[in-house]
């Protein structure tokens, strides 16, 4: 007994069950504090994000000799019969205010303007504020930018003033970023919450996983807040948000396909920790498959140039890592621990039937069963018809004035700024180049389509050179966030590129995002293939098989290009959302291929046991049967999880969150139910190759037509 127990027996023993707890303990007692810190060793300064080796990033490090890291926050007076006198005493007044300001990292000396539209009867004027941006720069930007407002007030009487420019915008995105933690961890716990009373039918049971989860969270919460302050890992609101969904999506799958086994063993076994050690035993491989698929997954992004996606690797890596590590360790020594009662008012007691052998997953494997070939075809064909959707897909990148569902004083600004001022003002292109060639490089930008000719200057507060290079700053005539505009940024660089001996280098907030597409473009030829290779490796191990999980990993793909095809037609004629951002295909891949196969996962090895025991297209069917509900389940689990991404006010993670929860809805409900389950039927014993169990005896093979009558 104690073999078929192995190192379960070191988890829910009579004796270790109250050791694992112990530890547990131990470590939720040294980690707690250190959990809440998380925010506080967020990085969320540009080069944080922008890919390591662009040219904008080097602008960046580059700049900190002459000045300070600032952004600008721009005021924007408008009247669309024209300023008043006293509209333009109140402008010179607030500018005199600004000026005193020095909270919050703003620079008030350094204010400019006010500039006009038009020097006769000027209809609108801007202020440029700059705001230091040093390594507390993103924790005191909205503050920053509040502290203008009650300088410059909210207008009225026909007077708009608004708040916009990078400054502007950057505190808006703070502010929708403030509370994220919390937000998403409300959010995720109460569909967990839900899903758990819907699944398990009893309210004391949900929290065992719930407590686990929990547990999981702060643990890793606080090994990476370690991590960030003392070995250098990158952390930002982005990841910390995808932490908080992945350990409480994953973590709560894992207790759901440990507790749908631990059931049936109780109904097999009288000692309880007997039939826990049994469970661990036969589905824990699956569940330490799955983790560890996701684990090296996320581990993929490592190789990104994207800063934050390649930060994002490690830090989801270690969420899920610890929370595999909690739910093959604290969650059964505490289900153990408590006893069946947990499950009150459904107890499985000693001797009860197995429902799941009359269920409707048993009669849905019989009814594929009949035929196999014609359900996946037909199913193959509708989720490639879904997959059509790709043609309305546009991940080109999302711009300011789309980047929110809802429209804060920023947007309403730099709308209001765009009909009177050029498009890119507020947010310049940066050069620097060597002093020797400077002026050289200043009338190849001023002559370059797509730039103002007389906004070039040095901007406020900077030196005049450092270590023999200068600065200077020039407007684009087009939206800063706009593809005109990275067009202008693309030609500016191939016109100061050409000078030569000028070492010229451009960047700027266009030539970010500019940069940031092209990054974000590698990453996704190079990370998907290694994601998608991971997974094979990982399932031709688990399976011992080539032709499984060749089969498996087609569905995979299948199923990512429905999802996607879908969410777009969602986006354009549902939501109305202007379009997706450049990483929205690699981050939806990640996830969906991740996470997805932990399905696949559970479902193959339950039929690869039971294929052992009576054949593998009778397997098939008691597989899906014996693991059809509690799949389920976790798949409406994980969906409801990553739908709270959409309780944020941000498109991009609304849109991930959207995907996310359809492809794994499609996954559970769809590919793994019925397209896996039909395929692995029609193909038979083959599909173990070169396993022995491709070589089962004509007996087994004829076992379908038996399945097949049962049906009836």
């Amino acid at each position: 007994m104690t073999g078929n127990r192995g190192i379960a027996h070191l988890v829910c023993g009579r004796r270790a069950k109250w050791l694992v707890l112990a530890l547990w303990l131990v470590v939720l007692f040294l980690t707690a504090p250190f959990a809440q810190k998380l925010t506080d060793a967020q990085d969320n300064d540009a080069q944080s994000w922008l890919p390591g080796s662009a040219e904008s990033t080097q602008v960046l490090q580059l700049s900190e000799g002459f000045r300070p890291e600032q952004i600008p926050a721009v005021v924007v007076y408008a009247r669309d019969g024209g300023l008043t006198a006293r509209d333009r005493a109140q402008i010179q007044q607030d500018v005199g205010q600004l000026k005193q300001l020095r909270e919050h990292g703003v620079r008030g000396a350094e204010t400019r303007g006010p500039v006009y539209d038009r020097q006769d009867a000027p209809r609108a004027a801007q202020i440029y504020v700059p705001i230091t941006m040093d390594e507390k720069g993103w924790e005191r930007i909205a503050p920053a930018v509040g502290s203008i407002r009650d300088d410059v007030g909210t207008g009225g009487h026909g007077l708009a003033v608004h708040i916009t420019g990078p400054g502007g915008t950057s505190a808006d995105f703070s502010e929708a970023f403030e509370g994220i933690d919390s937000t998403l961890l409300l959010s995720a716990m109460a569909v967990v919450i839900v899903m758990l009373l819907i699944t398990y039918r009893s309210p004391t049971l949900l929290l065992v996983p719930l407590l686990s989860v929990v547990v999981a969270l702060f643990t890793a919460q606080a090994l990476i807040y370690f991590l960030a302050t003392h070995a250098g890992l990158t952390v930002n609101g982005q990841s910390a948000g995808i932490l908080t969904v992945l350990v409480f999506g994953a973590g709560t799958d894992y207790a759901l396909l440990l507790v749908a086994r631990y059931r049936e063993e109780l109904r097999r076994h009288e000692d309880r920790h007997e039939a826990m050690a049994l469970a661990l035993h036969r589905a824990g491989p699956a569940v330490l498959a799955s983790g560890a698929t996701v684990v090296l997954s996320m581990l993929v992004l490592l190789a990104a140039e994207m800063n934050s996606t390649r930060g994002l690797g490690p830090v989801a890596a270690i969420g899920v890592g610890v929370a595999l590590l909690a739910m093959l360790t604290l969650f059964p020594a505490l289900l153990v621990i408590v006893g069946r009662w947990i499950f009150w008012p459904v107890v499985p007691h000693f001797g009860s039937a197995d429902p799941t052998e009359r269920g409707v997953w048993a009669r849905t494997g019989r009814r594929i069963a009949r035929r196999p070939r014609l359900v996946w075809a037909v199913t193959a064909l509708v989720l490639a018809v879904c997959s059509l959707g790709l043609i309305q897909l546009r991940a080109e990148g999302i711009g300011n004035a789309d980047a929110f569902t809802g429209k804060p004083d920023s947007i309403v600004g730099q709308e209001v700024s765009a009909r009177y001022f050029p498009a890119g003002s507020g947010d310049p292109l940066v050069v620097v180049t060597n002093q020797a060639q400077a002026g050289e490089v200043g009338r190849a930008v001023a002559g370059t389509r797509g730039v103002v000719p007389t906004s070039l200057g040095l901007p406020p507060g900077a030196k005049p050179s450092y270590e023999g290079r200068v600065l200077f700053e020039a407007t684009l005539t087009d939206p800063a966030d706009s593809e005109a505009a990275k067009a202008t940024v693309e030609r500016v660089r191939d016109a100061v590129h050409a000078v030569p001996d000028a070492d010229a280098k451009v960047g700027g907030g266009t030539a970010a995002l500019r940069d940031m597409d092209a990054a974000t473009t590698h990453d996704n030829v190079l990370i998907i293939p290694l994601v998608l290779a991971v997974v094979l490796l990982i399932l031709c191990v688990l399976l011992r098989a080539l032709v499984a999980p060749l089969l498996l990993i087609g569905t995979v793909i299948l199923s990512f290009a429905s999802a996607l095809g879908i969410s777009a037609l969602a986006f354009r004629y549902v939501f109305d959302y202007a379009g997706e951002g450049t990483d929205f295909p690699l981050f939806v891949f990640v996830f969906l291929v991740a996470l997805g196969i932990d399905y696949n996962i559970f479902l193959t090895t339950r039929i690869r046991e039971e294929a052992a025991r009576q054949g593998t297209r009778e397997g098939v069917v008691t597989g899906l049967a014996a693991t059809g509900a509690v799949i389920t389940s976790a798949g409406l689990v994980l969906a409801g999880t990553f739908a709270a991404l959409g309780t944020l006010p941000m498109v991009a993670f609304a849109e991930i969150g959207f995907a996310v929860a359809l492809g794994v809805l499609l996954d559970t409900l769809v590919v793994r139910s019925v397209l896996v389950t039909s395929l692995f039927l029609d193909v038979g014993p083959k599909v173990w190759w070169p396993h022995r169990l491709a070589h089962e005896d004509a007996t087994a093979t004829e076992r379908p037509a038996e399945v097949s009558r049962s049906a009836g």
